[in-house]
Formats: structure tokens, sequence, C-alpha cells
């Protein structure tokens, strides 16, 4: 009888314990849906800018201005009626889709049915509702490249970007190799001076440094957009840092083996270093992509063929004021090419600064 109460106890034990663990993992997916839910709005709020330009890049420009105003591209339908030349647009009036022939006057116009002509019906042309579809105006883009030069432009973007990032990442790495493996007097005194670099703000270099570029008569060239930004102390700073890190043992055993300084820095610190050039190329990209006071500086506003994009957009907002739906077509090519670029490197940034921490 003793065993069978015992039973029982242990029994009713569980069954407790199990009816906790059962309400215990339900506040947490309880916990887990809000969280989400949180997270989600939060995330839909902070896209619904980019869906809005998104979607007017593809409007055409009559749909801009409608009011009130609609996320997607409408466009207003069409039908061919016998006896015209073009296709007539579309209305609805009094629930059926008629086709608008002219007007009479007063703001009214003669509306017929586009498979009977002779049945003509007169309504306000204003207060007529329009027949419309979801339409994407594609051809925003190629206007906007043609028409304002932005494929130049786009050209000498994206030959700057890649000129900066590949020269920083370049200087950085052996910057960074010599400052954390090579020993020299006053190595620790000139790298806290070039890392002091970081805190003079770039407004107090604007002068000096398009004075150099006047010195090697660089102004109003692309030459002037790349080489001030190749010698960058972040770079060396974040490179150091992580060449700091990796020990020793490898650069022993590897000149053990007859090894230069030059053959170890690039074939085993940098390819241990994958996370933080990553992490330094996607800083770069962004900061010379989106670079637009010292091109404004230094780059003449007239010579359209030395232009970025950021100069472009610039021109274009006064140029193209009429037509907002080319604005925001450059909107979008302009920041396609960074938001793919972070996408992609976002794994190796999260990984760097992962690995950062636990270092």
């Amino acid at each position: 009888m003793a065993d069978t109460t015992t039973h029982r106890t242990a029994t009713a034990s569980g069954a407790a314990l199990s009816d906790s663990e059962r309400r215990g993992r339900r506040r947490e997916r309880l916990r887990r849906a809000g969280l989400y839910t949180v997270l989600t709005v939060v995330g839909l709020g902070l896209l619904f800018p980019f869906l809005v330009v998104a979607g007017a890049s593809l409007k055409a420009r009559d749909d801009i201005f409608r009011y009130p105003p609609r996320l997607l591209p409408y466009s207003q339908d069409v039908a061919q009626v016998a006896g015209q030349d073009e296709a007539l647009p579309l209305y609805d009036i009094d629930g059926e889709e008629r086709v608008l022939l002219e007007g009479v006057g007063g703001g009214d116009g003669a509306f017929a049915l586009p498979e009977d002509p002779t049945d003509v019906v007169e309504a306000n042309i204003r207060t007529a509702t329009t027949v419309d579809s979801v339409t994407a105006r594609t051809e925003n883009f190629g206007e906007v490249l043609d028409q304002q030069n932005l494929g130049r432009s786009l050209t000498n973007t994206i030959l700057v970007t890649v000129l900066v990032v590949g020269g920083t990442v370049l200087t950085s790495l052996m910057g960074g190799y010599a400052f954390a493996r090579i020993s020299f007097p006053g190595r620790d005194a000139l790298f806290l001076v070039y890392i002091g670099s970081i805190m003079v703000p770039f407004v107090i270099l604007i002068v000096p440094l398009y004075q150099v570029m006047v010195g090697l008569g660089w102004v109003d060239s692309l030459a002037a957009l790349v080489f001030p930004f190749v010698f960058n102390a972040y770079g060396t700073f974040l490179i150091r840092q992580f060449f700091v890190s990796i020990p020793k043992e490898l650069e022993e055993a590897a000149v053990l083996d007859g090894a230069s300084r030059w053959t170890i820095l690039w074939r085993i610190f940098v390819p241990l270093s994958a996370p933080a050039i990553a992490t330094l190329s996607t800083f770069m990209f962004l900061y010379a992509w989106n670079s637009f006071v010292w091109p404004f500086i230094v780059i003449n506003a007239g010579n359209t063929d030395n232009h970025v994009l950021t100069l472009s957009l610039q021109q274009l907002g006064g140029r193209a004021a009429d037509t907002p739906n080319l604005i925001f077509a450059a909107v979008i090519i302009a920041i396609a090419v960074p938001v793919t670029v972070f996408v992609l490197a976002q794994r190796y940034f999260v990984e760097n600064l992962a690995s950062s921490g636990i270092k």
C-alpha cells in the first residue's frame, strides 16, 4: 500500500511539473510572438519611406500629384473606339466604363460606351472616377539616365568608390601590420598621433586640402576624389587591432620557414582578416558612394563629365522639379548599389563584431 501511495504521489508531481512546463512554454511562445510583432511593426515603419520612394519611381508624373496618394503606381486605362485614331481614357460613370469623347463646356464631358459610341451621356469630368490599373513605368530609369547624363555620373561614382575602397584597404593592411608587428623607435607615439587625426573634423581640413589639390593640378578631376581618402587612420586602427589578436606563433613559424614580411602579410594575416577587411570595405564604400561636400567643392558644377551621383542628384532637384518621378528614379539608382553591398557584406560585418567581442 505504501508503494501505491508513493506511485500516486510521483504521478501527481509529474503531472504538476508537466503542467508547469506547458505554462512556461506557452508564456515563452507568447513573449516571442509579442517581440516579433513589435519588431515587424518597427521594421515596416523603417521600410515604409523606401517603399514610397520605390513606388514613386515607377509612377507617371500625373500619378505623383494624385490625391489621395497611392503607394503603388497606377495609370488610367484606355480603350479603342471605332472612328477614333487613338485610344481614349476610360471613366467609371454610374457603374459603367465609358470613354471620354470630348468636353462639352462647363467642366462637363461626353462619355460613350467603347462598344457603342452612339450611347453617349454627359457628366462632370472633374468628379468622374477614372478606371485605373497598376502599371510600373520602368522607362523612368532610362529617361533619367539619358536626360541628366546620370549614366556618366554612375560610372564615375563606381570608379571613385572602387579606387577609394581598394586604396584604403591596401594602405590599412600595410600600416596596420607595421604598427602591430614591426618594432621601430617611436612606433607607439606615431600610432597615437596617427589615430588622433580621426578627432580632427573634416571641415577644418577642407581649405588646406583644396590648396594641395590646386598645387597638384587635380582640381576638377576624379583624382581629387580618390587620393585624399586612401590613407585612412580609422582603417589602419581597425586592421591593426585585428592583427594584434592573431597569435604570434603563426608568424614565428613562417619566419622559420624563410617567409618574408611581405609573404607573411599576404599569405597569413590577410586571409585571417577577411571579416575586418569586409567591415572596412563596407564602411569606405558607403562613405565614398555618399560623399557630397568634398565633390561639391573640388568638382566644377558645369563639368558634368566629372560629376558623381551626389552632385547630379543635387542638380537634378532643380532641373526636374516638375517631374518628381524622375527624381525618385534617380534616388533609387543611387541607393540600389550601396544597399545591395551592405546586405551582401552584413554577414562579415556581424562576424567581425562577434569575433571582436570574444577576443
